[in-house]
């Protein structure tokens, strides 16, 4: 009985020692993929995304400790980043056009009439294409309908800025009440009311050749929201009319189409024909000066 129950201790004290050093030659796991052992820290997120409260205790601040001691591991000292021979930086080469808009060929004379008009936004005048002149254009380009509406300083933005830019509305003899004013020299047309400008010069487009229209003063004698042009069939809206069957009105086709013209009218854009069309009244002053080239 002695030796038997002497046996079954020596068992029971050899199962205990395998049991606790079984535990601790266990390898860890390896959620990093790296090969073995613990992962570095950082490794399980770009592995698996995991986030920082996944990482193992030792790696994030626990307060536990193992249960085995560990070889002091020894320091390694981190070494700083050799610099160029050179002692600087390698400069990365800009380019010289970073914005959302090409560069015009007109771009400078551009940049100077659209100043000059002002309400368009910050422009620098110095040639250079930039995100607030790419801006400035495209939104000048939309107000007067400039097709396409890029931000480009192309011959047609730059005609328009131009004939706008150079108005003088002091050409236009103006008296009291209403005075819708036209220089058919630049196409452009404004309004004034008791000799203040009321509507700014915007574009128009006045007869082609054959269908010239002429200079002198006027008044409207007939309104309509939408008029039926009996010779030309077609509706003519916000009609305003100032001299036999000439009148304004909002164009019908691309007003920038310079090659086909009106027959004598004065064409305009849909809001500029709506703004016309709430300042004037029957009795309206018409004066237009000038003649438009090559008619």
């Amino acid at each position: 009985m002695q030796v038997r129950h002497r046996a079954r201790v020596v068992a029971l004290a050899m199962v205990m020692l395998v049991g606790a050093g079984g535990c601790a030659s266990v390898p860890q796991a390896d959620p990093g993929g790296t090969g073995g052992g613990l992962a570095p820290v950082g490794s399980a997120e770009q592995v698996t995304g995991a986030g920082a409260s996944s990482l193992p205790d030792q790696l994030t601040g626990s307060d536990t400790k193992p249960r085995h001691r560990e070889k002091p591991q020894p320091k390694v000292r981190a070494t700083k980043t050799p610099k160029a021979s050179t002692g600087r930086r390698p400069r990365v080469p800009q380019k010289s056009n970073q914005t959302r808009c090409q560069l015009g060929e007109h771009q400078r004379e551009v940049e100077t009439y659209l100043a000059r008009l002002g309400g368009f936004g910050t422009v620098t005048v110095d040639g250079r294409q930039t995100d607030a002149d790419c801006a400035a254009i495209k939104k000048f380009q939309q107000r007067y309908d400039i097709r396409p509406a890029e931000g480009r300083a192309g011959p047609l933005t730059f005609d328009v800025a131009k004939r706008l830019a150079t108005t003088d509305v002091k050409r236009c003899s103006a008296g009291s009440g209403t005075t819708f004013c036209v220089d058919l020299t630049r196409q452009t047309t404004w309004v004034m009311r008791d000799g203040k400008v009321v509507a700014k010069p915007t574009v128009t487009r006045t007869g082609m050749a054959g269908y010239a229209t002429p200079a002198g003063t006027y008044k409207v004698n007939l309104r309509n929201l939408k008029e039926w042009s009996n010779p030309y069939e077609v509706w003519l809206p916000y009609w305003q009319r100032f001299n036999g069957g000439i009148g304004f009105h909002e164009t019908t086709t691309y007003l920038h189409n310079a090659g086909i013209g009106s027959h004598g009218c004065v064409n305009l854009l849909h809001a500029d024909a709506v703004r016309w069309w709430e300042l004037g009244k029957v009795g309206s002053r018409v004066v237009l000066v000038g003649r438009r080239p090559g008619t």
